[in-house]
């Protein structure tokens, strides 16, 4: 049975491991409200490992915007395609261009159909999925592995329109790791008898759903671990052990991109 999404207007659905379930009426929330609402405990999910390994690192400040800054590539590339870094603060999520991707190389793609650009992020399934996540599922996370989930949001807008406010990098990539890097979308995910993905229920925000990771999330397997390791498949020059942090996988994307004019 196709998960209900949460788009438009209606009640907004609370979504469990198992299933989902509609919650009280209410105004759909607005992106960035979901990721503050995530925020409150990423911290321990996403930068425990820092926090363990590196305790007494002053850390960077990441630099202040009052509105969304998009970034293109420095030096001129042969490189045809292009992905976005859209960083939520200690989450990053990937932005690719609905149009880049064909059906058949990222079948979640037949879900949004009329998405310009797609988002996916990674993480904990149950941290990510829970309604109001606290220090239990946090710990739990990061203290052995445990099953992982993708979210993939169908956005209709221009990014920086989306995701006002946020930093979001602009990031060249050739066609082959383009390639690579939808394969390494496609076998994240969990396929169902019939080979599709696996859906376990709508999104935290917009047009977007959960789908289940064959992937396990743990303290040095995080969120922006795994989004490095998806860029660095792409051939962009990222090392993932170094970006357990939002921060630190930031710091390496700088560099190979540049304000735009």
């Amino acid at each position: 049975m196709a998960p209900t999404r949460r788009a438009g207007a209606g009640a907004p659905a609370v979504c469990a491991r198992e299933g989902c379930a509609a919650a009280s009426a209410a105004p759909m929330r607005s992106p960035a409200t979901w990721v503050r609402r995530l925020l409150r405990g990423m911290f321990v999910v996403c930068g425990l490992g820092a926090a363990l390994s590196a305790c007494g690192t002053v850390p960077v400040a990441p630099p202040a915007a009052a509105s969304a800054t998009a970034i293109v590539p420095t030096v001129p590339s042969p490189a045809a395609y292009s992905v976005h870094v859209v960083n939520h603060g200690w989450h990053v999520g990937l932005l690719l261009r609905a149009s880049d991707v064909p059906a058949s190389a990222w079948a979640a793609k037949a879900d949004f159909p009329d998405a310009r650009h797609l988002e996916v992020g990674w993480g904990d399934r149950a941290y990510y999925m829970a309604a109001e996540p606290g220090a239990w599922l946090a710990l739990k996370a990061v203290a052995w592995p445990t099953p992982g989930v993708l979210h993939v949001v169908g956005v209709d807008a221009a990014p920086e329109r989306y995701f006002p406010g946020a930093e979001i990098l602009e990031i060249a990539v050739a066609p082959a790791g383009l390639q690579r890097l939808l394969t390494h979308l496609r076998q994240s995910h969990e396929l169902d008898g019939a080979g599709r993905p696996v859906t376990l229920g709508p999104g935290l925000y917009g047009d977007s759903r959960f789908y289940a990771s064959r992937e396990r999330f743990h303290l040095f397997r995080t969120c922006n671990v795994w989004v490095a390791t998806a860029l660095q498949a792409a051939g962009v020059q990222v090392t993932p052990t170094l970006t357990l942090t939002t921060e630190r996988l930031m710091v390496q994307l700088r560099p190979l991109a540049r304000l735009r004019p």
